[in-house]
């Protein structure tokens, strides 16, 4: 019998200091009482309402994204302390900047008959409230996400500026500053672009619904539910962990509080099952990090792909589905060869009968499928999430403990808006570098030394494109990397035969791997804080466990017939590829844990790699090659499978 788990345990920390550990890593918020505190709050369920409004009533995009920007402006320099020593209350440097705030962007109200025409040739007003606009972002951008993208930001703003002065390929013909800031101010090119529309219609509403559900205690059911479907099995420690993060990191989109979250309640019971701290905190990163890839919440960028591939929503969760099946599957396997090489303990998990929770609160669980319903019934995906919240909000009334009374309503409202705003304002930023790139022309100038460095081998240009984006990972948010790279990357792969979906996609996977890459990934980070294992030694371990999965992006670019792995091929291909694909990570897997029936030695290790590598190239000969070595390594340890392991936890 194994050591028994009550569901009830926790690692001793209070709720207070679990949200100071996430905003360690997303960004710390003030905490205002009183009056002003009332006011905050009512301007935080505004803006919720004005995104529920829009959702619902035709409006001029342009307008609507500046009242949007507006607003979020002027939330962020309420909420997000400009220094340290400012957390405790507001100072009127803060006041200064939501001045600027409102005046730049109150200028497009007042003259927006007019403004609209003057792109090209702005007026001295436009350039004088186009600054103050982009002076203000810039200060939001540093207290939301740190002074990287900022930064980044001024020197491509110096580069629309001098880069004339540059030798080739990187000259351009020069642009003054009227038109710099009508590019980037006065267009839809720029602060107002694609970026800021999709953070002011799909990712707004999206952080709304997510509320809703949090507030109606979805959160804990999906956690309850997770422990209760693997009770009793060796494994389900972290089997418990993985569904739990998926459930719960699904609604939520954020990879730093699924980790937290679940991390605080399942520590406990990875600790007893067998796992050191580095391992258990791999584990909770990895799981994680799924909430950003899993349907039906991926995170802000797959709505950005939607937008600028004029696609639905809808279909970019059709491009995510087996993706998403080969990542959770590769952790699951990790876990089982995890049990046998580290020859875990079975934990037993004393909960409820998941019967009995699914029977209780069997409408919590329609968050998972209720947005791809109302999408496939015909609807938009702004309109599948409205209604989605609506229903969610209806049917909280089902049970007391759920049910989104006043108090818990005006909270989803205000989380809703306060949850976007560092999103909200990566993405306006963002647009100034994307405006930069677009009236320069330097994206193309990119793609073009990115195919020569390859020398236009494709293969050698998705490595090359995978190293930049970790690169631009390692400091910028998940979102800025993807609409950056989207720019720069994409028109190279595209030029060299890649599909544009699975350039895209192929983007958006390995944006999404900075979050847990070496040596500054937020979640594991934040999952080695509550652990307290060593953070670099966290991070390897996350990586062990999604980087097998890592390598999917690479089989639906290298080769035309990988477009089955997105389901954008005939049944036939999609079934040999997803097969191929499963069974090569099978491989990867088993080289990377060094384990597969039983240890594996430095030979096997490097037969198993290499055939796993072979199974995931979608050619029938390499499989043949490739399922040879596999059977030849698996049937060794077959036979041989009695061997005495000699690998501990502690190795």
């Amino acid at each position: 019998m194994g050591e028994p788990f009550k569901e009830e345990e926790r690692i001793p920390k209070s709720e207070e200091e679990l949200e100071e550990l996430i905003e360690k890593f997303e960004g710390a918020t003030r905490k205002l009482q009183g009056p002003v505190g009332w006011i905050v709050t009512g301007l935080a369920v505004f803006t919720s309402l004005y995104a529920l409004w829009a959702a619902r009533f035709p409006i001029i995009q342009q307008i609507h994204r500046t009242r949007f920007l507006l607003l979020v402006l002027v939330l962020t320099f309420l909420l997000y302390p400009g220094w340290r020593g400012a957390r405790r209350r507001i100072h009127p440097v803060d006041l200064l900047f939501i001045a600027m705030a409102v005046a730049g962007l109150g200028w497009i109200f007042w003259d927006f008959e007019q403004f609209v025409y003057r792109q090209v040739i702005p007026n001295t007003f436009d350039i004088v409230f186009g600054i103050l606009t982009i002076i203000a972002l810039l200060e939001a951008t540093r207290r939301t996400t740190g002074w990287t993208l900022v930064l980044l930001s001024i020197a491509f703003l110096l580069y629309a500026i001098y880069g004339y002065l540059l030798p080739e390929p990187w000259t351009h013909r020069g642009y003054d500053l009227a038109r710099i800031i009508g590019h980037l101010y006065v267009g839809l090119e720029g602060i107002f672009g694609v970026p800021l529309d999709v953070a002011s219609t799909f990712i707004i509403l999206f952080t709304i619904y997510g509320s809703f559900l949090e507030q109606s205690g979805a959160g804990k059911f999906f956690v309850d539910l997770a422990f209760a479907l693997v009770r009793g099995r060796r494994t389900g420690a972290g089997q418990a962990v993985t569904i739990a993060s998926f459930l719960l990191g699904g609604p939520s989109g954020s990879g730093v509080a699924t980790t937290v979250t679940v991390g605080a309640i399942a520590y406990p019971l990875l600790k007893r099952a067998g796992y050191d701290r580095e391992s258990a905190g791999g584990l909770l990163s990895a799981g994680g990090i799924g909430a950003v890839i899993s349907p039906p919440i991926l995170g802000a960028a797959a709505f950005i792909i939607a937008e600028i591939l004029k696609i639905s929503y809808l279909k970019v969760l059709i491009l995510a589905t087996i993706p998403t099946v080969l990542y959770y599957l590769t952790i699951f396997l990790m876990i089982e060869l995890d049990a046998r090489r580290f020859q875990l303990r079975r934990v037993e998990i004393q909960a409820e009968d998941p019967w009995l929770l699914v029977k209780r609160y069997w409408y919590l669980l329609t968050s998972l499928v209720m947005i791809p319903l109302f999408m496939v019934r015909g609807f938009t995906a702004i309109a599948a999430v409205f209604w989605s919240t609506v229903v969610a909000w209806l049917t909280s009334y089902l049970r007391k403990e759920t049910a989104l009374v006043p108090s818990k309503l005006v909270a989803a409202l205000a989380n809703g808006t306060k949850q976007v705003l560092s999103v909200a304002v990566t993405c306006a930023v963002a647009g100034v570098i994307v405006g930069v790139i677009t009236l320069t022309g330097l994206g193309l100038k990119l793609s073009g030394i990115i195919i020569d460095l390859a020398g236009g081998n494709l293969l050698l240009t998705l490595i090359y494109s995978g190293i930049a984006l970790w690169i631009l990972g390692l400091a910028l948010p998940i979102t800025a990397t993807y609409i950056i790279a989207a720019a720069i990357i994409a028109p190279a792969l595209i030029q060299l035969g890649v599909n544009e979906l699975a350039a895209h996609m192929f983007i958006f996977y390995y944006a999404i791997l900075s979050e847990v890459s070496p040596p500054v990934g937020l979640s594991p980070l934040a999952a080695a804080a509550l652990t307290g294992g060593n953070t670099f030694r966290t991070m390897l371990m996350a990586w062990k466990y999604t980087l097998p999965a890592f390598i999917v992006p690479f089989m639906f670019t290298i080769h035309p017939d990988g477009m089955g792995i997105l389901l954008q091929a005939p049944w036939q291909v999609v079934l040999k590829v997803t097969t191929t694909a499963i069974l090569g990570l099978v491989a990867i897997s088993a080289a990377v844990n060094g384990w597969l029936l039983r240890p594996t030695n430095w030979a096997e290790r490097a037969i198993l790699l290499a055939a796993g590598l072979m199974l995931v190239y979608p050619s029938t000969a390499l499989d043949l090659v490739a399922l040879g070595a596999f059977g030849g390594v698996f049937a060794v340890h077959w036979f041989t499978r009695g061997t005495p392991a000699k690998i501990t936890a502690s190795d």
